[in-house]
């Protein structure tokens, strides 16, 4: 179904539809989908995975991980679902990594094994010293946005973008809304409404296919 939301990745794929994979914060992992932070409030996992949806067109994957998922087994996960949606005929522009947190760590280490394929790679208060703390090393290929908030502690992912030779363009928003890491746990306009442009932005629509007679 177009313009659907889907906690797995889907049985089937339409070649000329959109696709955005979310991956969620480090609170969510485990059996609760709408968890409460002592300090930021509940994590909206259901409202993020709706408001991303940007048209009929446009399909978001976000699957609700288990607690305790190991990194680099996961990130894998997500770079293989890549490669089914273009082995299925998906264009790479129209395939939309996104990450907050713990998830944008995950999105970067598989948006890091898919640099030679033109993706879209966004990353939500993921940087430490400009890069991803635990992995210094990825670099992205394709379009890359990164969106933090200006007074949380995880800033800039600029650093990513000087090391990321196949990089097609990067843009880097910072949004001040007060709620530091907590500014991701919600869909807030803020971050939702620059995040849909872009994608949508990046996105192109394929040729129709003529027959011959």
């Amino acid at each position: 179904m177009a313009g659907g939301v889907f906690s797995s990745f889907p049985s089937k794929i339409n070649p000329d539809e959109k696709y955005i994979i979310y991956s969620h914060g480090l609170i969510v992992e485990g059996s609760d989908t709408r968890p409460l932070h002592p300090k930021f409030g509940a994590y909206e996992f259901d409202l993020i995975k709706d408001a991303l949806v940007i048209g009929d067109e446009f399909n978001v994957i976000a699957e609700h991980r288990p607690k305790n998922t190991e990194i680099i087994p996961y990130a894998r996960k997500l770079a293989s679902w890549v490669k089914a949606l273009v082995s299925a005929g998906v264009e790479p522009s129209n395939i939309t990594l996104v990450g907050f947190s713990r998830g944008g760590e995950l999105t970067a280490y598989a948006s890091s094994e898919l640099d030679e394929l033109n993706i879209n790679t966004v990353l939500l208060a993921t940087c430490w010293s400009g890069s991803v703390q635990s992995n210094p090393t990825v670099a992205f290929g394709g379009n890359f946005l990164s969106v933090y908030e200006t007074t949380d502690e995880a800033l800039s992912c600029k650093e990513i973008a000087k090391k990321s030779r196949r990089l097609v363009s990067f843009k880097e928003i910072s949004i001040s809304t007060g709620k530091e890491h907590g500014a991701f746990f919600k869909p807030l306009e803020e971050w939702v409404v620059p995040v849909r442009q872009w994608i949508e932005s990046k996105a192109v629509n394929k040729p129709l296919q003529r027959t011959s007679r």
